[in-house]
């Protein structure tokens, strides 16, 4: 490629990112990297009943947050929003002067015009089309209005919008990267609204006219935008500029093929990252809704999206958003994390759940004993096989913070009886009693424990059952030598004893 590449993000700060706009940011990203070219952040507020205070910055955070690092646009610094680079503004509202001299240019080379119709005309034209079963358009009632009437009528201060004329005859072409040709017939097209009553551009000019000014060698945006593109490439026509390049990305798609909304489950990124998905496992994720990497590899790094990216391998299927796949990525990359990594990120969840607390920099169970980094990684050990996603922390290790509750009955193995129960416990309580502190490790204490359950003509299950339940509370948690030795970790031996003398209590 001659030209720079340079590909932009261009969102409205509607208050959340969603994860198809993420997907969007994503393959802007990348496919602007893998051809080391820019990435431009812009952002299009110019529908100001949309807009949201503080959006703009929560906007740029998650951006930042996921790894998306752009080359110029918005920025913050020392708390303010900042613009760098050369092609800014960067916030489109502070672009409307900009705006105005190109819509003039084209009404004044006849590719716009003053449109002076009211909102009741158009909503009885509106009425009238349905009735008839029409496309519901424009019918270019000011289209041929004399130069004289349109001077009179902007003397009198009528409030108007300023029209795209489109071509009454002939074809447009979108030669698009994923969907290839895609053939417009020009009389299809609506002569749609490019300058608004209350002096802000809408979408379709404005685009055009950043992407232009802005250098934008690419665009890449949801398929959504098909049906206005053959106008903004007219548009890069009757300004005698050159068109970037297009590309269209497939709808994302809920599990029975609808389109992706908040009804059927979350859509911001910002759920899924509070929830505990790791940022690498989300990037991963989105990448693979709607780019086939046409191999078997399904585990990629920011880097390797980079290196292997390409447009050509993009589908014009919609994709499927499927949260077990999402589920089954996130535990690969938290199953890649140290203990001590992951122990740090769930604290704030352990935190929330009031687990525990934070004394200073000294955490508290909820029986008010401290409890030791070890301890923590330890349960983050434990747990990292089973997490989808570090927000189910506080469901699964309760237990590991405060005597567990549950009904006597789940003490007891199906294939045992109540007789049977109290008395492995017993015998399994004196056994442990008898352990030195060394002995309370997992695999010391399950060749130790299997020993035990052998010499005493116990099979395993009439002895772990009640063994597991009676130091969690569950019918399904870790084995109980790892229990054991990270509740021997947290609280020493005692605290073991004590709950099996509690769950013989509770059989009595």
């Amino acid at each position: 490629m001659n030209q720079e590449v340079r590909t932009r993000f261009a969102p409205s700060p509607t208050g959340y990112l969603h994860v198809g706009g993420l997907r969007t940011a994503l393959f802007a990203y990348l496919f602007a990297k893998h051809n080391q070219g820019k990435f431009v952040l812009r952002i299009e507020d110019t529908d100001q009943a949309r807009f949201i205070e503080g959006a703009i910055e929560k906007l740029i955070n998650i951006l930042n947050d996921i790894g998306l690092k752009y080359d110029e646009g918005l920025f913050i610094e020392n708390g303010k929003i900042i613009g760098k680079g050369e092609h800014g503004p960067y916030l489109q509202s502070q672009r409307k002067e900009i705006y105005k001299e190109y819509a003039e240019k084209l009404v004044a080379s006849g590719n716009a015009y003053y449109c002076f119709c009211d909102e009741k005309r158009l909503e009885e034209l509106r009425k009238e089309q349905e009735a008839l079963k029409q496309p519901t358009r424009y019918d270019r009632k000011c289209r041929n209005l004399s130069k004289e009437d349109v001077q009179t009528n902007l003397n009198q201060g009528l409030g108007y919008v300023i029209r795209q004329a489109i071509p009454l005859d002939g074809q447009t072409i979108v030669k698009d990267l994923v969907y290839k040709d895609i053939v417009w017939e020009n009389k299809a097209l609506d002569d749609q609204v490019l300058m608004k009553s209350d002096g802000f551009p809408t979408y379709h000019l404005a685009v055009v006219v950043d992407d232009h000014l802005m250098q934008i060698s690419h665009v890449i945006r949801g398929e959504e935008w098909i049906p206005s593109t053959p106008k903004h490439i007219l548009l890069y026509k009757a300004f005698d500029w050159q068109a970037p390049q297009f590309a269209h990305l497939p709808l994302l798609l809920n599990k029975d093929r609808s389109k992706l909304s908040k009804r059927q489950g979350d859509v911001a990124v910002e759920d899924y990252l509070s929830k505990g998905y790791l940022k690498e496992a989300l990037i991963n994720f989105i990448a693979l809704l709607g780019w086939n990497p046409k191999t078997d590899q399904e585990i990629f790094s920011m880097q390797e999206l980079i290196e292997q990216f390409d447009l050509t391998k993009v589908n014009k299927s919609g994709s499927i958003f499927d949260v077990e796949k999402l589920n089954w990525l996130n535990n690969i990359y938290i199953r890649k994390l140290s203990a001590s990594e992951l122990k740090d990120l769930l604290i704030p969840y352990l935190i929330s759940f009031g687990l525990i607390t934070e004394d200073g920099k000294k955490h508290l169970a909820k029986n008010g004993k401290e409890v030791s980094v070890e301890f923590l990684e330890a349960i983050a050990k434990i747990e990292s096989e089973r997490l989808s996603a570090l927000s189910e922390i506080g469901e699964r290790v309760n237990y590991f913070f405060e005597q567990p509750k549950y009904l006597p009955e789940i003490l007891i193995w199906k294939k045992s009886d109540l007789g049977q129960t109290k008395n492995a416990l017993k015998k399994t309580l004196d056994f442990l009693e008898k352990l030195s502190d060394a002995e309370f490790k997992a695999a010391v204490l399950e060749n130790k424990l299997k020993e035990f359950i052998s010499q005493n003509g116990f099979d395993n299950g009439s002895v772990l059952w009640p063994l597991r339940v009676a130091l969690s509370g569950l019918e399904k948690s870790p084995n109980p030598f790892e229990i054991i030795e990270t509740l021997h970790l947290g609280y020493g031996k005692f605290e073991i004893l004590q709950r099996l003398e509690a769950a013989l209590k509770m059989l009595e």
